[in-house]
């Protein structure tokens, strides 16, 4: 009983909203950084490589994000209308997203040049950030 009263709860028309925000947020954050890395380099070599990490993101959106926003945003239209603030990403996807980060810092520590690195961020960073409109489509359809 004590439990209910301390949850923190919020509608689904914010726990979308909040999913998206993440997702853009990140998605935001690892572009930047990927930009940094490449505006370190001669534009001979960045240009390249920025190009191939949007192409990738493009692809990563079509084929994987894209798809998981969507399954995200029906999961998350399926809870009761009020549910816990931290329900704006399934359970299992808190583990990937732990993985994902540690898997980051092993990276940018690692003897990769950044570079390289920045392929893998502007991939993954675009794809979250152009999968992030599916939450705000469903935001702006609300009245």
């Amino acid at each position: 009983m004590f439990f209910k009263k301390i949850k923190p709860a919020a509608s689904r028309y914010w726990l979308i909203a909040l999913a998206g925000l993440m997702w853009s947020t990140v998605g935001i954050t690892l572009c930047s950084m990927a930009y940094c890395w490449l505006k370190e380099v001669d534009w001979l070599t960045a240009f390249p490589f920025g190009l191939f990490g949007i192409i990738l993101s493009l692809a990563a959106y079509r084929f994987g994000f894209s798809g998981i926003a969507r399954k995200n945003i029906n999961r998350i239209c399926l809870l009761p209308e009020k549910g816990c603030i931290f329900a704006f990403q399934a359970w299992k996807s808190y583990l990937i997203i732990a993985f994902m980060i540690t898997l980051g810092i092993i990276l940018r520590h690692s003897s990769i040049p950044k570079h390289y690195l920045a392929i893998v961020y502007t991939t993954i960073g675009g794809a979250l950030l152009l999968s992030s409109l599916h939450y705000y489509r469903i935001i702006l359809k609300k009245p």
